[in-house]
Order: C-alpha cells, then structure tokens, then sequence
C-alpha cells in the first residue's frame, strides 16, 4: 500500500513538473516573439528620368467648304431648263439653267439698231460742221450757225456711244439667261424646276456649289490654352518644330483617325466674347470625298516638344479631400517621403508632371498601402516598370494629348 501510494505521489510530482516546464517554455517563447522587430515593408518604385515628349491638344470642331458659291439669277425670267445633275460635280463656266433668252434677245437687237442709227446720223454732221467751219472764214456764215454745228457733232457722238453702252447692256443681260457656275465644285439640290419664275437677285439660292477639295476644318481653342502655350514656348519648355509643327490630324466622328494630314493655315485674331475662344483653320486634302461640309471632327493640334518631360504612372498619384495630387518617393536613406506635386495633363496611363519631383527621384509605385510618411521601407524591383519603360528612360516618345 505504501508503496503505490508513493508511486502515485512521484506520478503527480513528475505531471505538474511537466505542466510547469511548458508554462515557463511558453512563455519565453511569448517574451521572445514580442521582442522581436516588425519586418520593413516593401515597395516597388520607378526612378524619375527625362524622355522627349511631342505635346497635342485634340480640339473638336466642324467642317466647313472651301470655297462656297450661291447660285442667283441675274435678270428676272422663267427658267426654261435645269441643265444639271443634282449631287454632281460642275466645273467653273458650266451652264447651270437656261432663262428664256427671248426679250433679252429682242432688247440686244433694239440697242443694235438705235446705236447704227446714231452712227448714221454723224458723218453728215460732221460734214456740215466743216463746211461751217470753212465758210465762217469767209464771213458767210455767223458764229452762232458754227456753234450749232459743232455742238450738234458732239451730241451725234455722244449719241453713238450712249449707244455702244446701251448694246453692251443688253448682250450682257442676254449672257445673265445662262446661269454658269462660277466655281468648280459639287452641287446641291435645286431649289427650282423648268417653267420657274425667277427674278434678279433674290434671296432664294436656286443651288449652292462647294468646293470640298481641299476642306477646312474650323476648331475653337480657348484663350487659356493659347496663353499657357505662349508662356512655356518663352519658357523654354517647349521647343517647335519648323514646318512639322503646323502638320495636323484628324479624328473622325467614329473615331478613325483621317488618312490625310492637314495643314495649320491661321490663327483667327479675334476672341469669341461668348466662348472665350479664337478659331484655328486647317485645311485638309479631300480626294476621296470622306469630308464634307458640317461634319464633327477632333484635330489634334502640335503644340511643341518637351525635350525633358517627367511621366510617372496614374496609379502612383494619390489625392487629399481636396482634390490635391501627391506621390511617396523614397530617399537615399530608404524612408518615405510624402512629395505634392502639380500636374499638366494625362498622357494614355501616365501624368505629365509640371513640378514637385526631379530627375533620378523614386516613386513608389507598389506597396503604396504599407509605406507611411517618415518610416523605413525595403525597395524591391518592379517588374511592371521595367516591361513597360515608361518612366525609366524610354526612348519612345509618347505623344500629349489635352481635352
């Protein structure tokens, strides 16, 4: 009995010394564990390099004809023909309409006629005013009688050419019954048909000729934009290129770009008080007939080159409630810093920066979550980053574009 009974007893001893070890190993398991340092996050960054960079603007705006010819009658009359196809192209002297030629034919002959009646009348009078002139020598004549000869001469002649004039009017009107298109172009519809009455400049256009090749394309640009433009070109922040600056494409309705580039022909001078704005022409090549007049385009407008542009990634820019852009960069000593930065405008997936970072600087791109302002982090590479070649010293020279 003893014996199991001491038995029993080193039993208990030997568990509750078991239970004892393993609370004191549990603990300095505990005390070891949280003595230990926290792990440095890691981020992923790009380094800040300069690239070139051409800067557009993609302005919207409206086609509008070349040149652009309204079609009037001249003199009053029925249209007896309409001597055009509608929707057709005409060339420049083409007869258009035929107005009845009868009276104007009739009034031609009547001036004809008036004007060799007064060509009739002249050399007698003048014959009489020689014979005055000779007999007013001799005294057999008075000088009244040799002023009434002479001035009769000159009415005569006057007469003559009253009606050269008047013949040179009717043939002129006679021509106007043959409405020609004065321009080369492509018409429209008409507004009459054969057996109208039509009169001398009325309001009513009977067709409208437009040329479409070439065409203009008229696109607003704020006077904002012009400004800003102006002040990085004195800069130096912007460099342009000769010829190659006033070249200009063009962004269909369904957002196909145009085959053709076009030309910057001016810059309007006057400011749209309601807009705020001034028009840029541009002319385009048209000869396939893809534009015509009216239709909504974008052009996209060369500002410049930016010789040292800074683009970081969109993701890599963070924004305070009101609206303020910044990045975290790491340091040479591996800490965060908080940098703000101000914007120019986004380039595809990528920020066009203005000023706040300077060249060979490291954004954080990834890992954003665990970096705060002030603490230590572990850079890492980013493989994104270097795939893309975007912010590290591309070669490539993505192209700006601004709404």
């Amino acid at each position: 009995m003893q014996v199991n009974k001491r038995f029993n007893e080193a039993l208990m001893l030997t568990a509750f010394l078991m239970v004892l070890s393993g609370s004191l190993l549990l603990g300095g398991c505990n005390q070891q564990k949280q003595a230990a340092p926290p792990p440095v996050p890691e981020v992923a960054v790009v380094t800040v390099q300069p690239q070139q960079v051409e800067l557009t603007t993609e302005l919207p705006g409206r086609t509008s004809a070349y040149l652009v010819a309204e079609i009037r009658p001249q003199v009053n009359g029925l249209i007896q023909k309409r001597l055009f196809k509608e929707g057709s192209d005409v060339k420049a002297g083409q007869v258009l309409y035929q107005i009845d030629p009868a009276p104007f034919q009739a009034a031609l002959d009547h001036a004809r006629a008036a004007l060799a009646k007064a060509e009739a009348n002249v050399p007698a009078i003048r014959l009489k005013m020689q014979r005055y002139k000779e007999l007013l020598a001799d005294k057999a004549v008075s000088q009244q009688d040799y002023d009434d000869a002479e001035a009769a001469l000159k009415q005569a002649e006057a007469e003559v050419v009253y009606g050269k004039a008047a013949v040179e009017s009717a043939r002129i009107n006679l021509d106007y019954t043959r409405v020609t298109a004065p321009i080369s172009g492509r018409i429209g519809r008409s507004s009459v048909t054969d057996g109208a009455l039509v009169t001398a400049h009325q309001p009513t256009a009977l067709a409208t000729i437009q040329q479409l090749d070439p065409i203009y394309a008229d696109v607003p640009q704020s006077t904002t934009e012009l400004l800003r433009l102006r002040r990085r070109l004195e800069e130096g922040r912007l460099d342009q290129n000769g010829g190659n600056q006033k070249k200009v494409k063009l962004i269909l309705e369904d957002n196909n770009v145009y085959a053709q580039e076009g030309t910057l022909q001016f810059r309007d001078v006057t400011v749209d008080p309601t807009t705020g704005s001034v028009i840029l022409r541009i002319v385009f090549p048209n000869p396939d007939g893809v534009l015509l007049s009216g239709m909504f385009v974008r052009a996209v407008v060369k500002e410049g080159i930016n010789e040292r542009a800074i683009l970081i990634p969109q993701q890599t820019v963070a924004r305070d409630p009101k609206g303020n852009p910044s990045v975290l960069v790491v340091d040479t000593e591996g800490k965060v810093q908080q940098r703000p930065l101000t914007l120019d405008r986004a380039m595809g997936d990528q920020w066009l920066v203005a000023s706040g970072l300077s060249i060979g600087e490291r954004v954080v791109v990834e890992g954003m979550q665990r970096a705060r302002p002030g603490s230590s982090v572990k850079v890492v590479p980013n493989d994104a980053g270097r795939k893309e070649g975007a912010v590290t010293g591309s070669k490539s020279q993505p192209v700006a574009k601004t709404n």
